[in-house]
């Protein structure tokens, strides 16, 4: 059995001395891990690194098989970043996010894409909204899509400032502020389009960890990767990370 494709680095463990279980997320055979041969080696130890693309050969003698890799790199996105701790913090974020609560081995293609889309997105200052956007694109995947696109109640697009936590779909101001306790805050960016300020990132990462918990990790009792619980305190009012 043996496959090549395109992928990102998602996370690396040791594997005895010198070698190295990897995951990927790949185009076209979705998160994959396979042995890496010297992985932890010093030639290797560049390539291996969450947010990476690269060019992946994976061989075993059954598909079930963890199997080896022979990757290529071909863009190191983490070592663009060096020196800029808030994108580095979105990246580590979104590849433990992948490695979480995506299936082993069923493609993903629109997972992967969203992935690349929110690493070709980091050199722009627009980099918190796509983040945003990219664990909704992960939810949407999944099956579970969080509805924006008119009020659940009245079915008015008009003033959405809330989602349900039971529906996952928007409410509007009116329909909503009797209950507000209850609902989740809808940042205005997620529906007009355009960036959120820290308050407004602060909220749509709150929006999309509570449908992630509810739907995909706590039912695998799995909890929200520290990465990603790193990248929010970014964004909280009382931060003083920049």
């Amino acid at each position: 059995m043996e496959w090549s494709d395109d992928a990102v680095v998602l996370s690396v463990h040791r594997h005895g001395e010198n070698a190295a279980v990897t995951h990927l997320l790949t185009a076209g055979h979705g998160r994959h891990p396979g042995l890496v041969p010297g992985g932890r080696g010093r030639a290797l130890r560049g390539t291996l690194q969450p947010g990476n693309r690269v060019r992946a050969w994976w061989q075993a003698r059954l598909p079930e098989h963890l199997g080896r890799y022979r990757l290529e790199l071909f863009r190191a996105d983490g070592a663009a970043h060096l020196t800029d701790a808030g994108r580095l913090a979105a990246i580590a974020a979104a590849c433990a996010v992948a490695d979480a609560v995506l299936p082993e081995r069923e493609p993903h293609p629109a997972a992967y894409a969203a992935l690349v889309a929110l690493l070709d997105a980091l050199p722009s200052e627009a980099w918190p909204s796509v983040y945003v956007h990219w664990e909704l694109a992960l939810l949407r995947e999944l099956g579970f899509a969080v509805d924006l696109s008119c009020c659940a109640a009245t079915g008015s697009a008009d003033d959405l400032l809330f989602v349900s936590p039971k529906s996952a779909r928007a409410v509007s101001r009116s329909a909503g502020m009797p209950y507000r306790d209850r609902l989740l805050p809808l940042p205005g960016f997620l529906v007009a389009g355009g960036e959120g300020d820290r308050a407004q990132i602060a909220d749509g990462l709150r929006l999309t960890a509570f449908f992630l918990d509810q739907h995909v990790l706590s039912p695998h009792r799995r909890v929200m990767p520290s990465a990603r619980l790193r990248l929010v305190d970014r964004f909280l009012p009382s931060s003083t990370i920049s």
